[in-house]
């Protein structure tokens, strides 16, 4: 399946700013609560926020919107 463009240059913005942000939770957490407890929850928590925000950074620089490309209309 090709990735073709079907967001515009707002969705564009708004999803690099939201994976830059779910980024940084992630380190935040991290340095904050995960490094000093060990706690695999902890790690499992910021292993996800850093992947969706990696994902929503891709999107952004792709493009390209998953819940768009499923024929689910969002509003930008």
């Amino acid at each position: 399946m090709p990735l073709t463009c079907n967001i515009g240059a707002r969705g564009k913005v708004s999803r690099l700013i939201w994976g830059l942000l779910l980024i940084l939770a992630s380190v935040l957490l991290s340095v904050l609560r995960a490094w000093p407890t060990g706690s695999m929850w902890m790690w499992a928590i910021s292993g996800a926020l850093f992947a969706g925000g990696a994902f929503a950074v891709f999107e952004a620089w792709a493009g390209w919107c998953v819940i768009r490309a499923m024929g689910l209309k969002t509003p930008m």
